[in-house]
């Protein structure tokens, strides 16, 4: 470490170290599910797992290491069942959520309950070139607004793209991935807030976390920009 105006950066680490393993994330909850009889999250746990098998987080920019896609699912349902919410077919949504729209599986094919199949449903964002991009998130976001599980899992899932958006996104990206942020799930959040009451400590921490990484974020950018 050097002193002064000089500064030292390594970032000689172990990535899937840092975020978590991958195998005590997938021992955790199926551990979990075994142990209370959560039978459509531990079909969901090896299901997801076989369907991303082969795809990988985007490429980190202080890293060589290359992360399986699995662990973002993993961490989402791990850092619910940290909020102390362990209901099966949220569990099962939220390892679930991007087996449609990255592995080409079709929703209503899916194994799983009717209630699994419509919340991933709502989750899956279906391209239609007829709309702007605008158009297209206020009709995925109304979907989702209305579906209990859904709604909570992509709260969730956002608040894990964002804590690691810094490592992958361009500056260009991260811009427009804020602008969406605050434009459609922070609205997001609170409805979930106040149409499900009992969600308020969930809803108060991913809030807090949102917005902490996003100033940060913002903070940088116009550093950048200077």
């Amino acid at each position: 470490m050097k002193t002064g105006n000089e500064m030292t950066l390594s970032f000689d680490w172990d990535v899937k170290g840092i975020q978590f393993s991958e195998d005590r994330m997938f021992t955790r909850i199926r551990t979990i599910a075994k142990r209370d009889g959560l039978k459509e999250t531990y079909r969901a746990l090896y299901y997801a797992r076989k369907a991303h098998s082969g795809q990988y987080r985007k490429k980190q920019k202080y890293s060589s290491e290359v992360l399986d896609y699995f662990v973002h699912p993993l961490q989402m349902t791990c850092h619910l069942q940290s909020m102390q919410i362990e209901e099966d077919e949220m569990l099962a949504v939220s390892l679930l959520h991007d087996v449609c729209e990255d592995c080409d599986v079709d929703p209503d094919e899916l194994p799983f309950s009717e209630t699994v199949r419509h919340s991933v449903k709502l989750l899956t964002k279906e391209k239609d070139p007829a709309l702007t991009k605008e158009e297209q998130n206020v009709l995925y976001y109304d979907g989702i607004s209305h579906d209990r599980i859904a709604a909570i899992v992509k709260l969730v899932d956002r608040c894990n793209n964002v804590s690691t958006m810094a490592e992958t996104f361009s500056n260009v990206k991260l811009d427009e991935y804020i602008v969406e942020t605050e434009t459609f799930v922070m609205p997001l959040l609170k409805e979930v807030k106040e149409t499900w009451p009992e969600y308020t400590d969930l809803t108060f921490l991913v809030k807090y976390q949102l917005i902490a990484v996003l100033e940060c974020i913002k903070v940088m950018l116009l550093s950048a920009q200077q």
